[in-house]
């Protein structure tokens, strides 16, 4: 019995750590998103103020927050 606690509690462990290292992923790429969603509004802001007809230049390449890709530490 001793022995099924001890592997529990280190499951148990186990999970809360990646728990938490998913937590802080969800975290960082909210906060991206939260970022991307700004720039697109600020690009459709600024075509609006343009006129109607005007078509929003939406290219992320020359996006100041636009990051390359990162590989994932595990």
């Amino acid at each position: 019995m001793e022995r099924l606690n001890s592997k529990l509690y280190l499951e148990n462990c186990y999970i809360m750590k990646e728990n938490e290292r998913l937590r802080k992923k969800a975290e960082l790429l909210n906060q991206e998103n939260q970022a991307l969603l700004n720039e697109l509004k600020q690009k459709l802001s600024k075509a609006a103020s343009h006129g109607p007809n005007s078509i929003p230049d939406l290219d992320m390449s020359s996006s100041s927050n636009s990051k390359p890709s990162k590989s994932s530490k595990k």
